[in-house]
């Protein structure tokens, strides 16, 4: 029969039936399927890799038939051109479903096997956490604009010294995308970094010192930063410091730096002074999230399941309180220089080089690698205690000191 719409609205669907379609004889392929209850749909039936396909082109009531059978030529012509438009469908389909996310849990997987702990857990955090907004995207539809407008924002809320290091994760995801055949181009390339890092070489006065020290609260934050500016350690390396590291008893107490924590993969013992004691006992012991109960999380600091975060928004409230506690506009600083501070001060203390270098875990030199290195960290540890004590006793003077003269 010929579909017109008279003809369409008096179909009825034969005795006993609960499904049927009728064709139209002047444009073959094309029909009306009918269904009890009275649902009329069109429809585009044809061959195509060897199978029959079917397709809705909508419901009679919505798409007008002059409309549908323009639809339902264009989709049979193409088909007699040698188209298959189930399987673009479903191509379609499976590539809109290949989102920034999934890409990012697969390529997870291949550089947990590639990384250190400490850089894959940095590397995860960007993607499942500054990168949170577009990761229901697809991967090929992310475009430079996208990633530069998330970049700014990453900026503002975080700082842009953490932006330009979301940024190269994101990049390395790309490029491994581009090997795996599932995009073609890396849009991060063409976006700019948040800021231009440089060789740093500034070390803190002794009245930058003092304000630092008296800026720091009662809370996690303050206690790292103490930690650090007593110990010479790595930022990530105490904001993920864990209670099973310490030995806080005994005459000798001390933090053992795993070699999976270390930035030079190898072990390293930090021997704790009375001050850094002090701040050790001060942090609270808090319960493994979602169980209730208490003194059962190994981490230290932070809350949740990880180490701390939070660290440009902590950074920007201790300077305001440096600010408002010392009237002193202390010039650009980050909390790494507190590290280089001791290496400078603890050298103009008469400190031998090799203990200083010893205590903040550079290994340079041969006398310092292979079995000799190994070697030498037993025999460094009493010269590190000794040092570490004699640099805590002159950041307590220095504190006191300075502090009373404002």
């Amino acid at each position: 029969m010929r579909l017109t719409q008279k003809t369409v609205a008096h179909l009825e669907l034969p005795p006993g039936k609960s499904d049927a379609i009728f064709f139209d004889e002047t444009l073959p392929g094309f029909g009306v399927r009918l269904r009890a209850g009275g649902k009329r749909t069109w429809v585009a039936q044809y061959r195509a890799g060897g199978k029959t396909h079917r397709e809705s082109l909508g419901a009679v009531g919505t798409v007008g038939l002059d409309e549908a059978r323009a639809h339902a030529r264009k989709l049979l012509a193409s088909v007699q051109l040698g188209a298959n438009p189930q399987a673009e469908k479903a191509a379609t389909r499976a590539h809109a479903a290949l989102t920034l996310g999934a890409a990012a849990t697969r390529y997870l997987k291949h550089a947990e096997a590639q990384l250190r702990p400490r850089s894959f857990e940095e590397v995860e955090r960007h993607l499942e956490q500054h990168w949170a907004p577009l990761r229901e995207t697809p991967i090929h539809s992310v475009s430079r604009r996208d990633i530069a407008a998330r970049l700014s924002e990453i900026s503002t809320s975080r700082g842009p010294y953490a932006a330009n290091r979301a940024r190269a994760t994101l990049s390395a995801l790309f490029t491994w995308a581009m090997h795996q055949g599932e995009v073609e181009q890396n849009p991060v390339i063409a976006t700019g970094k948040a800021t231009e890092e440089i060789r740093r070489d500034r070390v803190l006065s002794e009245p930058e010192i003092a304000a630092v020290w008296h800026a720091c609260g009662a809370d996690d934050y303050g206690r790292i930063v103490r930690l650090l500016m007593l110990t010479g350690q790595r930022r990530e390396e105490v904001g993920a410091m864990r209670w099973s590291e310490l030995e806080l008893t005994g005459p000798k107490p001390v933090w053992r730096l795993p070699a999976a924590r270390t930035k030079n993969n190898l072990p390293h013992d930090v021997p704790l002074s009375d001050l850094a004691l002090e701040i050790l006992h001060s942090a609270p012991r808090r319960a493994v999230p979602g169980t209730g109960g208490a003194d059962g999380r190994d981490l230290i600091f932070g809350e949740g399941k990880g180490a701390f975060q939070g660290w440009s928004k902590a950074k920007s409230a201790m300077d305001d309180r440096i600010l408002r506690q010392s009237k002193m506009k202390i010039p650009p600083w980050r909390l790494h220089d507190l590290r280089r501070t001791m290496v400078t001060q603890m050298n103009e203390l008469r400190i031998l080089p090799h203990v200083v270098e010893a205590v903040v875990n550079h290994v340079t030199g041969p006398s310092k690698m292979g079995v000799a290195g190994i070697y030498n960290r037993a025999a460094y540890a009493t010269e590190k205690r000794e040092a570490l004590i004699s640099w805590a006793a002159h950041v307590k003077k220095i504190a006191n000191e300075i502090y009373w003269d404002w």
